[in-house]
């Protein structure tokens, strides 16, 4: 007796809904557990300055930031060293970063009153600023968006079954919930990247159909545009997405032309406005990002008020940009957040697809990667996989898709799924296993953990950071008239809601800085030095003249001095003698002084 077709269909239906409510289900308690169990705060520097500059916009400040880099001060004065006008520490404009992320998180900002201090006051049993969740929650409603968006689209590439798959391995990567509790904009940058290759998708599938394909052609440079507002590193892909638009799209002159004027007329002005009002260059403070990756760190010039010091490494520039590509490419399984089928891409670029379309839109994605690794090779990756400059992860889904495809066309090869039907989809069961079982294994752990933090309000990133002292001890002695010194800025200006200076490479530039506050009324109140400097290399590397904080270490390294039970490094130090009597109260703000804020008048509020 047969199955009646209404029957089968029937079962194919329940099948699928329930596959889809397991995903959706286990997307929730994923991100859940991502927000509220496993949370630790933002995670990243650049993710708490985008942060802070979010909450100036929502307070109706401009793009102004209370994060202030000594370049920048250096970049203004020089244009203004004609004019008698002193640049002001207040309502400092924002010159480094690009506006996109910032901008969605002041909308959200602005729906909570993130703009209230005195609202989202840390409470005395929290170890987690609630304003963190909120910026990670945007981050983690992006990345969802970003999941739907790729299914879609590789649903229209290859199938439902590999759209599936990639969905379950974006779904299980680590690397992108750690992007998403970072505050960094990877995942905004993932939905605007995954849009734009949606509708290129289209206009090659119209080409192919002889279709009209200007309108996705050009939607799709949109997308790319917002994407280089997002982040500035990325206007490497869309030189990429040019390159490829003149070479196959027809009119090649019309589309490749309007491409470009989309570029000069919606980008160049809005930096423009932003970088070159201010500091008189077009590039503004992010020019100087390129010393992270052909100088010796974007730190170091980035706290220095004399960048005539820091040369670029020109005359090994070949050299440092191979290496710096060597380096990806070693590291690239773990760029592409480990996901296993991700680099076998460059295995399915050998195979000869035979729809033209799809066989075809391996290319501008081959192209944009290639010239997206050159600008990371001359920008940098530092922190390697969570570095900012980090773009390899847009790439993550359709290269992933890619490598399914090819597997599956190896794995039917094999003819094992012809004699063992329940074998048919064993390739794709392994390849999750496999790139999903780090996160899975690890899961359980983390929860115990986070919940047996919730006893003691939560796990913070210390060290370097412990948002508590900042947002209560620090804010709380401190006015908003006041500047910080500290080497942890954008801690400051994120926790504290205090204008904070980067702490600078020498005591001149130090005494420079408060010169020019107390011309303002805004004088230097303290100087926070934290874990970030002082733990962030090896000593010995640090505490030479050539190091990152070597002229300064008698103000870094004072807490060892204090730990050995010996006399301060400042006050054995003749040339800090005066900075130690300007600063006299020495007060620790954690155990032991790891974090320690010496202040000019006493610290009169604490807790640890």
């Amino acid at each position: 007796m047969s199955t009646s077709p209404s029957k089968d269909k029937s079962s194919s239906d329940t099948a699928s809904i329930t596959r889809r409510s397991i995903f959706f289900v286990l997307l929730l308690g994923l991100a859940v557990t991502s927000i509220f169990f496993t949370f630790r705060g933002l995670s990243s520097p650049r993710g708490m300055e985008q942060a802070q500059v979010a909450r100036e916009i929502a307070r109706g400040n401009g793009f102004s930031t209370k994060v202030i880099r000594p370049i920048t001060l250096w970049q203004m004065e020089e244009k203004h060293q004609d004019e008698e006008a002193i640049v002001s520490l207040k309502k400092f404009p924002e010159t480094y970063h690009a506006p996109i992320n910032p901008c969605v998180y002041a909308a959200v900002l602005k729906a909570v009153d993130g703009g209230n201090q005195e609202r989202w006051k840390m409470p005395q049993k929290s170890n987690i600023y609630q304003l963190d969740r909120i910026i990670a929650a945007t981050c983690v409603i992006f990345f969802i968006i970003a999941i739907g968006i790729n299914y879609l689209l590789i649903s229209r590439i290859f199938d439902t079954t590999i759209a599936s798959v990639v969905a379950i391995l974006m779904l299980f990567c680590e690397l992108m919930w750690k992007f998403s509790q970072s505050g960094m904009p990877q995942m905004l940058m993932l939905m605007l990247f995954s849009c734009a290759m949606f509708f290129l998708w289209l206009g090659i599938e119209n080409a192919s159909n002889n279709r009209p394909v200007i309108t996705p052609v050009i939607v799709a440079g949109l997308f790319l545009c917002l994407l280089i507002l997002t982040h500035w590193i990325t206007i490497w892909i869309y030189f990429g997405f040019v390159i490829f638009a003149a070479i196959y799209f027809k009119p090649r002159g019309i589309i490749a032309g309007a491409l470009i004027g989309m570029l000069l007329v919606l980008v160049l002005p809005i930096a423009y406005l932003i970088y070159s009002s201010p500091t008189g260059s077009l590039f503004g403070t992010a020019y100087y990002a390129i010393h992270n990756g052909l100088g010796s760190s974007q730190d170091d010039i980035m706290r220095s008020l004399s960048p005539a010091d820091h040369e670029l490494g020109l005359n090994s520039l070949l050299i440092n940009i191979m290496a710096t590509t060597l380096g990806q490419i070693s590291n690239l399984h773990a760029y592409l957040g480990a996901i296993l089928a991700a680099p076998i891409f460059f295995i399915a670029l050998l195979h000869p697809f035979k729809r033209h379309a799809l066989a075809m839109f391996r290319w501008p994605l081959l192209l944009m990667w290639a010239l997206a690794g050159i600008g990371m090779s001359i920008y940098g990756l530092k922190d390697e996989s969570m570095d900012s400059n980090q773009i390899h992860i847009l790439f993550a889904p359709l290269m992933s898709a890619y490598g399914l495809a090819m597997i599956s066309i190896l794995w039917a090869r094999l003819g094992i799924a012809q004699r063992i039907d329940s074998l048919r989809h064993a390739h794709l069961i392994m390849i999750v296993a496999i790139s999903a079982g780090p996160m899975l294994l690890s899961i359980p752990h983390d929860v115990r953990l986070g919940l047996r933090a919730e006893g003691i309000g939560g796990f913070p990133h210390w060290p370097p950071y412990y948002p508590k002292a900042i947002n209560h001890t620090l804010a709380d002695n401190t006015t908003a008239k006041d500047i910080v010194i500290s080497d942890v800025p954008w801690a400051v200006a994120w926790y504290a809601d205090r204008t904070c200076v980067w702490l600078p490479q020498n005591l001149d530039q130090i005494e420079k800085i408060e010169s020019l506050a107390i011309e303002q009324h805004t004088p230097v109140s303290g100087i926070l030095i934290t874990p970030y400097s002082f733990n962030s290399e090896g000593i010995m590397s640090i505490a030479t003249p050539k190091g990152s904080y070597g002229e300064l270490y008698p103000l870094v390294f004072n807490v060892w001095g204090r730990m050995a039970l010996a006399k301060p490094f400042m006050d054995t130090h003749e040339a800090f003698k005066p900075l130690s009597r300007r600063y006299q109260h020495e007060h620790p703000m954690i155990s032991y002084g790891f974090m320690t804020y010496y202040s000019k008048r006493p610290v009169t509020q604490s807790f640890d």
